[in-house]
C-alpha cells in the first residue's frame, strides 16, 4: 500500500514503529529533510490568494505548496495565509 502521492516528499523515506501513550504499536514516518532552495523572489500577498494559487504560479505545482512553506518556515498552508509577504523558492 502507497501511503503518499509518488511526488511526495514523504514518497520513499522509511518509516518506523513507535509505541504511542496508549500502548498501540504504530507506524511513523519521520519528518523529511529540508530541501536546500535558492530564494527566487518575494510575493506580497493579496486577500483569497492561496498557497496552492501561489505554488502553481510560481512552482508550476500546486500540489507544491508545502515547498512554500518550508522556505517560508511556516508549519502548515494556514500559517502560510497569515503572512503578508512569502519567499518564493526557485522552480526545480
Amino acid at each position: 500500500m502507497t501511503l503518499f502521492d509518488p511526488k511526495s516528499r514523504y514518497t520513499g523515506l522509511p518509516t518506523v514503529l513507535m509505541v504511542d501513550a496508549r500502548g498501540r504499536t504504530v507506524e511513523v514516518v519521520p519528518p523529511a529533510p529540508a530541501p536546500l532552495q535558492g530564494l527566487r523572489g518575494r510575493h506580497l500577498r493579496r486577500q483569497g490568494e492561496r498557497a496552492d494559487h501561489l505554488a502553481a504560479l510560481y512552482l508550476a505545482d500546486p500540489a507544491a505548496f508545502w515547498r512554500l512553506a518550508e522556505m517560508n518556515d511556516a508549519m502548515t498552508a494556514e500559517v502560510l495565509s497569515e503572512l503578508r509577504e512569502l519567499d518564493i523558492p526557485h522552480k526545480r
